[in-house]
């Protein structure tokens, strides 16, 4: 059942392509047609060879010559096909790549927290060109085999219905044998495709964090533990390829008895006077081409099972429950800046609370503090305020507009976030600090730089502002590329700002010139800061004090240190 959903959202991106689709019909049609008039053009060519001294060869020339542009259409109509074909492969893989591609960008948060990032690449690259390379080699079989079947099997009726009788006996026997063999490969294929992701995932987190691997003296385990993945790969790989391997020879055994009984068979019926040489000649070539699509569907068998495999992984996402749309709901306008936790519960794993009944409320241009030990709750406050999660309970205001009722894109381009883990993309410094800003000018990229103390290690680099910048930003420090991400905030302007331990890769000094540019940013903003190192957040108007999910206390800095409570005892540790 789950085969035919996916055969059947396959077709759906093939029919989308109607024009090549049938551009390939009329090219299959018209090449098989041509190749499958030939063997009786050329079975009539021997029937004019009646024996020593008796050949009419004006005849024979003729028809040799019918053959020849028969032959020559045949070869005309075959490039088409190949043409037409690879035209409409690359259009059905280009749209579903785009469409897995968006579908991946309207998935919600917790899909990738619980999936390897290896594993998603592998799927939008690994498996899309499995699917690429079957459905080429599938389309060319199908259309041409059904055409060479039907054709094949008219015109052997045609020339003898008894002799037709035995092949399709013995072609239907080769069909049985090919399915049970089939579904055997088709588990194996399908396990192989999902251990193909596991290792991407496993490759992808290990080369990633190569340092920390180095550091630890983890590389023996963890050469151990891709050994492990590659060994199980190898295992369903090879008896994928096994299963699928005995298909053709099998096919091709069964198919030779067939050219065997046609041959037995035929040489019978021409002693006893109902068939010529000619027309026996041309029966075994269509008892030939009536089993050649059947061997050659076979024979690519492994590269149809591994392509369904890959399909189904793809197209597995489109299963998964997306974002909510939100196109008929209102923006989201932000005046003022208030933000209010009204009795929000929340949790990641329903059997672990998390937030129980948190009521905060940030009044407009206030700073708000979050702090509390690792696993408190500071970073989901972010989550939910953006509308990365939605809350099991309770409600978000903006401005008094719940942020459930409004669209998600208005509500997060009001925000500026500055994260702990930096994110930069192969481009030029300046392409980087302007993603915060579409059409940002170079005058406000490099004021942006100035205002996050990053403008003199940028006149540093190589080429300045246009230095390429390595994927993900190997080729900078921590420290830089957090001032990078600094500066992307501080050109967006945003209404509202976050900071999630937006200064933790950067030296004290860098630190506190940092300070100061936020500052001046977070005058009139409402602004959340998240912090570990208390130094950094004593001038915000509130401190929110988190443990377990819930506020135990909050204040100014000199109002909690007088509490003498848990704020005074993580100020002094």
């Amino acid at each position: 059942m789950k085969n035919n959903k996916t055969l059947s959202k396959l077709n759906s991106y093939i029919a989308g392509n109607r024009k090549y689709l049938i551009l390939v019909i009329i090219s299959a049609l018209l090449a098989n047609i041509f190749m499958l008039v030939a063997p009786y053009i050329s079975g009539r060519a021997i029937d004019f060879i009646k024996g020593e001294n008796n050949v009419d060869f004006p005849m024979v020339a003729k028809i040799i010559g019918i053959l020849f542009a028969v032959y020559v259409l045949n070869a005309l109509f075959t490039w088409g096909m190949t043409v037409f074909t690879n035209a409409l492969s690359n259009h059905s893989i280009e749209k579903m790549r785009k469409d897995a591609f968006g579908k991946i960008s309207k998935l919600p948060l917790k899909f990738f927290d619980g999936h390897s990032h290896g594993d998603i690449i592998s799927r939008l690259t690994n498996d899309i060109d499995a699917v690429s390379e079957g459905l080429l080699q599938g389309i060319t079989q199908l259309f041409s085999g059904i055409v060479t079947v039907v054709g094949s099997l008219v015109l052997m009726f045609l020339l003898d219905w008894r002799i037709t009788l035995c092949v399709i006996v013995i072609t239907i026997i080769c069909i049985f044998v090919s399915k049970a063999i089939a579904t055997n490969s088709g588990k194996m294929f399908r396990l192989q495709a999902q251990t193909i992701g596991e290792l991407n995932g496993y490759v992808s987190e290990t080369v990633g964090n190569l340092k920390v691997v180095k550091a630890f003296g983890y590389e023996d385990k963890s050469s151990e533990v891709f050994g492990e993945i590659n060994a199980r790969l190898y295992d369903c790989g090879q008896k994928a390829q096994f299963y699928s391997s005995l298909v053709n020879p099998t096919t091709r055994y069964i198919n030779n008895l067939a050219y065997i009984s046609v041959g037995v068979l035929g040489g019978l019926a021409a002693l006893a006077g109902h068939l010529s040489v000619g027309i026996i000649s041309s029966f075994l070539i269509y008892a030939t081409q009536f089993a050649r699509p059947i061997n050659d569907m076979t024979s690519i068998l492994t590269q149809l099972q591994s392509a369904q495999a890959a399909a189904a992984r793809i197209f597995a996402l489109g299963e998964i429950e997306p974002e909510t749309p939100d196109e008929d709901r209102p923006e989201l306008e932000v005046k003022n800046g208030e933000v209010m936790f009204k009795d929000v519960d929340f949790s990641y794993n329903k059997d672990k609370e998390l937030i129980k009944d948190l009521n905060i409320v940030a009044k407009p241009g206030q700073r708000v503090a979050i702090v509390g030990p690792t696993g408190a709750g500071k970073t989901t406050i972010v989550n939910l305020l953006m509308n990365f999660y939605g809350v099991d309970k309770g409600t978000i205001f903006v401005d008094g507009q719940a942020i459930d009722s409004v669209q998600r894109d208005s509500l997060r381009k009001n925000f500026g976030m500055v994260l702990q883990d930096t994110w930069l993309f192969a481009g030029t410094v300046k392409e980087n600090i302007a993603y915060g800003k579409e059409g940002a000018t170079e005058e406000e990229i490099i004021n942006a730089a100035k205002a996050a103390s990053a403008h003199g290690f940028i006149k540093r680099l190589p080429s300045g502002y246009d230095t390429m910048i390595t994927e993900d930003g190997g080729n900078l420090s921590s420290g830089q590329k957090q001032l990078l991400t600094i500066a992307r905030a501080m050109l967006s302007d945003p209404k509202i700002l976050i900071l999630d331990e937006a200064t933790s890769n950067v030296d004290t000094m860098t630190e506190q010139r940092i300070q100061k540019a936020f500052l001046k940013m977070m005058e009139g903003r409402t602004s959340f800061i998240i912090a570990h190192r208390l130094s950094t957040i004593r001038e915000a108007d509130l401190i929110l004090v988190m443990d377990k999910g819930r506020i135990i206390e909050q204040g100014t800095h000199n109002e909690l240190l007088a509490k003498n409570g848990f704020y005074t005892k993580l100020y002094n540790s």
